[in-house]
């Protein structure tokens, strides 16, 4: 016998749960996606911009690469705390692929009008609308706070640099095993991307097309040009800083040199979480990139839940 409706929504009453579902909203070209996880009654709804390259609303990439789910896991764990949710495919990518037609065509200015976007769909499920940006998605919505929608309530910066991103891309490079000898190469081609140059493919050394293709090369000279700090300077309102103290790609530092841009921000910093704002896996610096199972950190949503609450 099948369930009826007004069975169906009570029950949803009882237990409290939350719906997850793909909403569109107009993009340049074609629709941006989005999951929505709606919570009744709630106050507070997330936005959750993912972080650099190929990585989808779940917090996934292309097979084989990143499988964390950790954006889901957010939207969870934050339904399961009373706060809505959206989070987002970006232009180009995963369900938003007809936004655009070359995903790499893309700016931090064109992310963030998107994201502002994205604020404007979520007040309709909660009157206090945040952004989370994850790393790079950090940098868009300090971006998209220059010219706050009228819902955005503050902004959440999940493991987010602090400084430009060129510097970290190099400081990057130089922990990888190995890279030493690439770095006087790594060195030229980025400061002549941080001066708007782009570098001829066809001189590059092998291993390093990959990280510096054509495509790619347009795009950071747009990424590279943004200071962190001096975006956060111009936001006045509240803001949540999280950063993990095993985060091998960026540094408790990042998170200081944000919060004195951001002197009415709370600053938290999570005990053994790493990038992934999960729980590190000693002996295994892989495990939350690539274990979709391995839980968030334990301090992740009460520090959010805290926080939302106290504002």
């Amino acid at each position: 016998m099948s369930m009826g409706p007004w069975l169906l929504a009570l029950l949803l009453v009882i237990t409290g749960s939350s719906m997850a579902k793909t909403i569109m909203i107009d993009g340049p070209e074609g629709p941006l996606a989005g999951e929505a996880t709606a919570v009744e009654g709630a106050r507070h709804v997330v936005v959750i911009i993912p972080g650099s390259g190929p990585v989808d609303r779940d917090g996934n990439g292309p097979q084989g690469g990143l499988d964390s789910n950790a954006y889901k896991m957010l939207a969870d764990e934050l339904a399961e705390a009373g706060i809505a949710s959206i989070r987002i495919d970006k232009r180009g990518l995963f369900d938003s692929s007809a936004a655009i037609a070359d995903p790499n065509d893309v700016t931090i200015e064109a992310y963030a009008g998107d994201v502002r976007d994205w604020v404007k769909r979520a007040a309709e499920m909660a009157p206090c609308v945040w952004i989370a940006g994850h790393s790079e998605g950090g940098l868009v919505a300090l971006v998209a706070s220059r010219k706050p929608p009228e819902p955005l309530c503050g902004l959440l910066l999940l493991s987010t640099a602090g400084r430009p991103m060129g510097e970290l891309l190099r400081e990057q490079l130089r922990a990888m095993p190995g890279m030493a000898p690439s770095m006087p190469a790594i060195d030229r081609i980025v400061t002549g991307l941080e001066a708007g140059r782009t570098a001829d493919p066809d001189e590059l050394p092998p291993h390093l097309k990959a990280i510096f293709s054509p495509g790619l090369q347009r795009y950071m000279i747009d990424l590279f040009s943004h200071d962190p700090v001096a975006l956060a300077h111009d936001w006045q309102g509240p803001a949540l800083i999280v950063q993990g103290d095993a985060d091998i790609q960026v540094k408790p530092m990042d998170a200081d040199l944000l919060a004195e841009a951001l002197p009415q921000a709370e600053k938290v910093v999570l005990e053994g979480a790493t990038h992934m704002l999960k729980v590190d896996a000693p002996g295994q610096p892989l495990a939350t990139y690539t274990d979709p199972s391995h839980p968030l950190h334990p301090g992740l949503v009460p520090a959010i839940s805290g926080f939302l609450a106290r504002n």
